[in-house]
Order: C-alpha cells, then sequence, then structure tokens
C-alpha cells in the first residue's frame, strides 16, 4: 500500500491538472463560438459559389480552360489541414490516417515513385509527415497563428500556380468539416482539377448569359472561388478543432475528478490503517508494562 506522503502527493497533482484542464476547455469554448460564427456565415456563400463554379467550368464543353484540364495523375499534392498543438482528442490523428489511406488507396504508385507532396496547413501535420520522410512543402504550416483570408489566398494561389504550371497534376484537400461540439465529419475534397456537376443535378442544363464574357467570368470568379473553397476548410477545421479540444478537456476534468475520488479514498483508507497500527502499538505496549 502506498504511503500517506505518496498518496497524498498524488492528490495535489491530479488538482493541479484538473485546474488546467478547466482552463483550456474554458479558453477552448471562448475560441469555439468565434470560430463558429465564423464558419456558419461562410457556408452559405462557399456552397453555393462551388455550385456555380461548377456549373460555369462545364456548361461549355467547347471552352476549355486550365482549371479543369484533366491530366494524367502523376504529380499529386495532398493537403492535409491539422492543428497546431495537441490534446483535442483524435482530432490530428483522424486527418493523418485519412491521408495515408488516400495515398495508399489511389496514389501508391506515385508515392513510391516520390512525385506525391504533402501541403500541412497546421504545425502537428508538419511534424508528421516531415518525421515519416514524406516530401513537404511547408510554407503555409504557420497559417493557423494568422487566420485570413489573405494568407489563405496566398497558399491558395500557390496550388492554382503549382497546377497551371504543370508541376501538380491533381490536388486533394483533408480536413475536418465542423458539425458539433462533440462531432467533426472527415472530409477529402478534390480542389484541381474542378469537376463540373453532374448531369443529373440539372444545373448544367442552365442556358447561362455571360456579362461581359464567358472568359472574364471564367478568369475571375474561379480563383475567388477557389480561395473560397480553401478558406472554408481552414474555417471548418479551426471550429472543429475548437470543440474537439474543448470536448476532450471537458472529458479531462471528469476523469481527473473520478481520480481524484479514488485517490481521497485510498488516502482515507491508508490514514485509518496507519492510525489502527498505532493504537495497537500503543496497546502493545502498554500490556507489556504491565506484565513487567
Amino acid at each position: 500500500m502506498a504511503s500517506l506522503k505518496e498518496v497524498k502527493s498524488r492528490i495535489s497533482s491530479i488538482i493541479s491538472t484538473q485546474q488546467i484542464t478547466k482552463a483550456m476547455k474554458m479558453v477552448a469554448a471562448a475560441k469555439l463560438r468565434k470560430s463558429q460564427e465564423r464558419i456558419i456565415q461562410m457556408r452559405p456563400f462557399s456552397q453555393k459559389l462551388s455550385e456555380v463554379l461548377r456549373s460555369v467550368s462545364g456548361a461549355n464543353e467547347e471552352a476549355q480552360n486550365w482549371y479543369n484540364e484533366v491530366r494524367e495523375e502523376k504529380n499529386i499534392l495532398i493537403v492535409t489541414v491539422s492543428a497546431d498543438r495537441g490534446l483535442c482528442g483524435s482530432f490530428n490523428s483522424t486527418v493523418f490516417k485519412a491521408t495515408l489511406k488516400l495515398i495508399k488507396d489511389k496514389y501508391e504508385q506515385q508515392q513510391i515513385q516520390g512525385t506525391v507532396t504533402i501541403l500541412p496547413i497546421g504545425k502537428k501535420a508538419l511534424e508528421y509527415f516531415k518525421k515519416r520522410g514524406f516530401k513537404v512543402e511547408d510554407a503555409y504550416s504557420t497559417m493557423f497563428q494568422d487566420i485570413s483570408f489573405d494568407n489563405v489566398s496566398r497558399a491558395a494561389e500557390h496550388m492554382m500556380n503549382g497546377f497551371k504550371s504543370g508541376k501538380y497534376d491533381k490536388i486533394e484537400i483533408v480536413f475536418n468539416e465542423f458539425k458539433n461540439v462533440a462531432t467533426q465529419i472527415l472530409r477529402v475534397e478534390p480542389y484541381l482539377p474542378i469537376l463540373s456537376v453532374d448531369g443529373d443535378s440539372g444545373t448544367t442544363d442552365a442556358d447561362y448569359i455571360y456579362q461581359p464574357n464567358r472568359e472574364e467570368i471564367v478568369t475571375g470568379l474561379i480563383p475567388k472561388s477557389l480561395k473560397v473553397q480553401l478558406f472554408k476548410a481552414v474555417l471548418d477545421s479551426n471550429a472543429a478543432e475548437n470543440g474537439a479540444r474543448m470536448t476532450a478537456m471537458d472529458k479531462a476534468t471528469e476523469n481527473a475528478g473520478e481520480l481524484l475520488k479514488e485517490l481521497k479514498l485510498t488516502y482515507n483508507r491508508t490514514r485509518q490503517a496507519a492510525i489502527t497500527k498505532e493504537i495497537l502499538e500503543i496497546v502493545g505496549g502498554a500490556e507489556a508494562l504491565k506484565s513487567s
């Protein structure tokens, strides 16, 4: 049985840990409110813009552009959106596993040839894939230090330029989508080339009138839409991270409380045993004096 000093030390340590997890939960809750508002406001605009983008891109098959140019998939770029820190449950590991599965299922041959590149957004993704010897572009791994449309736009322009120049033949994004505080939905979305909507959706059957002309629509709308798509993924991941951290810290606080109950019970039992032992020693000593 552990000594009273050891049990008391563990109780003090658990109390300190519980105070930290409570504070982290409160911080995550405050950040979640802000990030949740941002992604809720962004989603309707992003979804409608993406719908228009796919429709415009596929409405006129004769007027192809480099955004929807389907090429042989030799060079692949996978954008993996993680967090900068841990202590958020399985948030990061889910994204990493999905990225590895994507490579194994679709791009295993390209990975063997060394033509799969990871673009991590978030320090944890950078550390994970660098440690495992993947080809990594780390220019945008610190984006979560200042989440703004301008910063995300620079990353989107880098990706579009890479696709346009032929450096990459396919770009995909892996991220966690925010659903609620306790739930994140893993998403693997194609980024480039742009895939037009299916014919049965009815969207491509629309009779479009382009003002001023189709060329300006393509060169103006599509880049903006791609930037918005990446911005939405980053905002979704940020909100999902805060929700996951809040849930993880809440669970950690509860577990610390349960452990405290057990330790306090152990402390009381140990203390009672020590007192009983001292009483027996005193009684034994008194009996010895009487007999002498």
